[in-house]
């Protein structure tokens, strides 16, 4: 059984700030959206939590490329994450999870895991 995703809006086009990232709160945690206006795709979302330190800070990280792969810089221990991907370029076992993101109209909007509502006791 596939898992029920919906499209949530977590911030505006005023919000982002070329180069570089911001934190966002969706049901499923802290996600980091990056806006690259020199990239096609623009748009990525990662999770916000570095898996080496267990911080929310991705999103203060320092974007670039490597070898034509966009990336963000962890601002505590330096490891480099892809983007597109989520993997760690220094330690391919470890990644971050990525999010389907898009722009709607003045709205940015993730595809999250939608949360099961519980049936109401009688």
């Amino acid at each position: 059984m596939k898992a029920r995703t919906r499209w949530d809006a977590v911030c505006t086009v005023e919000d982002l700030v070329p180069e570089s990232g911001i934190a966002v709160w969706t049901e499923n945690g802290p996600v980091a959206v990056f806006y690259l206006p020199h990239r096609l795709p623009a748009l990525f979302a990662i999770s916000h939590t570095d898996p080496f330190s267990g911080a929310n800070v991705l999103a203060r990280g320092i974007t670039g490329d490597l070898k034509g792969e966009p990336i963000v810089a962890s601002p505590l221990y330096k490891q480099h994450f892809s983007l597109r991907t989520g993997v760690c370029l220094e330690d391919d076992t470890v990644s971050v999870k990525t999010y389907p993101v898009l722009l709607d109209g003045n709205r940015i909007r993730l595809e999250v895991q939608a949360t099961q509502q519980q049936p109401q006791a009688a």
